[in-house]
């Protein structure tokens, strides 16, 4: 079973947590897996750290996403492709698992058309057009280099930075990555850990949704979850498997997603 795991925000603040490692360790002998990882609040703080003010803007689709100028796009790929990347790739490592660390740059393994312009809504409420600064949307996975790695029994960790047309360094969400690179691989599950049990409405955790009951419940879902719904709604179009929203802060998170023990499942239904 091919497995892509995409692990971000506060389920890697203090690095990828050990339940996430001994649980792709152990599966190794029956599972291959591709890691995406995402890194935003360590971007922003070294961009602190640097001087470097961070915009954060809205679509009217209610996305929240970082604006991403030629600066930050620079420190963006800084922390992502360098530190976090490898960071991941030692802790992993030091569980004898065989990682490799890539960013979308590496083999031109994502390919983004960068975004001409932005709508956003604006401090008044306003819809307005923005320029799309160094941000873009994948159209393209090197899936040759990814069965490469895969064969070798490596298990790659793709930091969410694209080419452009023009081979500049683009922003891309880390979610987006991993539906994409799900469905160009083919992956039988998508799973995608967050800090919360799955997706929760009316406060309780909705165990089981149709990609036509997801789409159908888009406007009721926050900024925090309405991109992760959305990839996963990307990924079953594209012929991934299924796709579960889970913590990665339990004890066996990807197991538990994979038996269904734990998280909301989302099938193309």
């Amino acid at each position: 079973m091919l497995i892509v795991a995409k692990s971000g925000g506060r389920v890697i603040e203090e690095g990828l947590p050990e339940g996430v490692i001994l649980d792709i360790r152990d599966s190794l002998s029956t599972h291959k897996f591709i890691l995406v990882h995402g890194g935003g609040v360590e971007v922003t703080e070294i961009a602190s750290k640097l001087g470097k003010e961070q915009k954060f803007v809205v679509s009217p689709d209610g996305f929240r996403s970082r604006y991403t100028d030629k600066e930050t796009a620079s420190i963006y790929t800084m922390v992502m492709a360098g530190k976090l990347n490898k960071e991941m790739v030692l802790r992993l490592q030091s569980h004898k698992i065989p990682a490799v660390g890539v960013s979308g740059l590496d083999g031109l393994l994502l390919q983004a058309e960068r975004k001409k312009k932005l709508i956003i809504i604006d401090e008044r409420g306003r819809r307005r057009a923005i320029d799309g600064g160094y941000t873009g949307k994948i159209y393209e996975v090197n899936v040759e280099l990814l069965r490469l790695l895969l064969s070798g029994g490596y298990v790659p960790v793709i930091s969410p930075v694209a080419v452009s047309e023009e081979f500049e360094p683009l922003n891309v969400d880390g979610d987006r990555t991993a539906a994409y690179v799900s469905g160009f691989v083919k992956a039988d599950k998508l799973i995608l850990l967050t800090d919360v049990e799955g997706l929760i409405l009316d406060g309780k955790i909705v165990p089981r949704l149709t990609s036509v009951e997801a789409k159908e419940l888009l406007s009721k879902i926050g900024p925090g979850m309405i991109t992760k719904v959305y990839a996963a709604l990307e990924a079953l179009s594209m012929g991934v498997g299924e796709v579960i929203i889970t913590s990665g802060l339990i004890e066996r998170p990807i197991s538990s997603a994979i038996e269904h023990k734990f998280g909301t499942v989302i099938v193309n239904e």
